[in-house]
């Protein structure tokens, strides 16, 4: 373990990260720099100051994402801040690229409030095409969507919920057919009501699945329980819970256990509790709600984790590359809940016949990419 270690901080050391930025024109005589540089660029800034939408056309600003977060909340690490936050952002704009061609710039901010920090976004906003938050803590990147939204006339993507929930749809889709139930009639609950869950619960409602019951820290969330941010009760009142006001009451008879929580927080007497063919998603990282071994022993007919190394790796991987070569290929400013239901529907067909071990597409995949991105031209039709 240690000398894979050495080896990481070695790779990255070698190349000072994962990412450098390439020029698009030769730059090798007089000619070439009056084309690329001076005098030329003096012709595009009084055409743009004309019309200044026409800096999408002329400049980078019409392909470049840029990935976003404070590091407030690193997938399994909690809040470790904004400059070791960098190496996740910069992860993700290498994938852009590597997996779908997208240009995207890796970015931190400083833990500043809600309103400075969508303040400084759309100070820079004119720079880019997008904009990808990553690893925000709720219930703060909630607002901070909501109004970078009505303040840009760019696409504005949260990674960790919006990603999550769309492969979430995806794997149910596939799962409801492997054990023959029909996915608005599944009894679902779901444990971590965070970014990731509230967006998830969004995305099953507008599905059509209504029997869901929410659970966090405090229990199973209730309307009316002010421990809850406003988000997580105002879904509360949406859904259909089972009775019962702690996960172990309120497991029993379900059909899906989707984890957004913590680790070890299912054990097997719960598993057994569930309905005929349970679903576990044990999706929190890098340790999942329950080790699917346990879980497939307890009698669970599927399960998914975050990770790579067990089969059905839920991970929004499978999601944001070809979301973005779509919305910047088309045009798409929004990123709504009909198009994650396309999205999730696409990547679910690409398993022609989903089994117990393969209810969603492999990262590396062929065609992932394409179909995530022709969800987008469709909806954009």
């Amino acid at each position: 373990m240690a000398q894979q270690q050495d080896e990481l901080l070695r790779l990255h050391e070698q190349h000072t990260g994962v990412l450098r930025i390439a020029g698009e024109l030769p730059v090798t005589n007089r000619e070439q720099l009056g084309q690329a540089y001076t005098p030329g660029v003096a012709k595009l800034a009084k055409l743009i100051e004309q019309d200044p939408a026409t800096k999408a056309k002329y400049t980078i600003s019409g392909k470049l994402v840029a990935v976003i977060t404070d590091g407030t909340a690193i997938l399994g690490l909690g809040n470790v801040g904004p400059a070791a936050g960098l190496p996740i952002v910069e992860g993700k704009a290498l994938l852009y690229k590597q997996l779908a061609g997208v240009d995207a710039i890796p970015l931190t901010l400083q833990q500043v409030k809600t309103d400075e920090l969508v303040q400084t976004i759309v100070n820079f906003a004119d720079s880019f095409a997008g904009i990808h938050l990553e690893d925000i803590k709720a219930p703060r990147v909630f607002e901070v969507e909501d109004q970078l939204k009505q303040k840009l006339n760019i696409p504005v993507y949260n990674d960790d919920q919006t990603g999550t929930a769309i492969v979430v749809l995806a794997g149910l889709i596939n799962a409801a057919k492997v054990v023959h139930k029909n996915l608005v009639d599944l009894k679902i609950v779901i444990n971590g009501v965070g970014a990731a869950g509230v967006a998830t619960a969004k995305l099953l409602l507008a599905a059509g699945i209504k029997n869901i019951t929410l659970v966090d820290i405090h229990g199973v969330i209730q309307s009316s329980d002010e421990r809850y941010n406003h988000y997580q009760r105002d879904l509360a009142a949406q859904v259909s819970p089972a009775t019962g006001t702690t996960l172990d009451e309120v497991i029993t008879g379900q059909d899906v256990f989707i984890g957004l929580s913590v680790a070890d927080v299912l054990n097997a007497q719960q598993v057994h509790k569930m309905s005929t063919d349970p679903i576990i998603f044990a999706l929190a990282n890098p340790v999942p709600e329950i080790n699917p071994e346990q879980a497939l022993q307890a009698g669970a007919k599927i399960v998914a984790t975050g990770s790579s190394q067990w089969a059905n790796q839920v991970n929004n991987i499978l999601v944001f590359p070809g979301l973005f070569q779509g919305l910047l290929r088309y045009d798409v400013k929004q990123v709504d809940l009909k198009l994650q239901q396309s999205v999730a529907v696409k990547l679910a067909a690409l398993i022609k016949e989903p089994s117990a071990q393969e209810i969603v597409p492999g990262v590396f995949s062929s065609g992932v990419v394409a179909a995530v991105s022709s969800a987008v031209e469709e909806y954009q039709k």
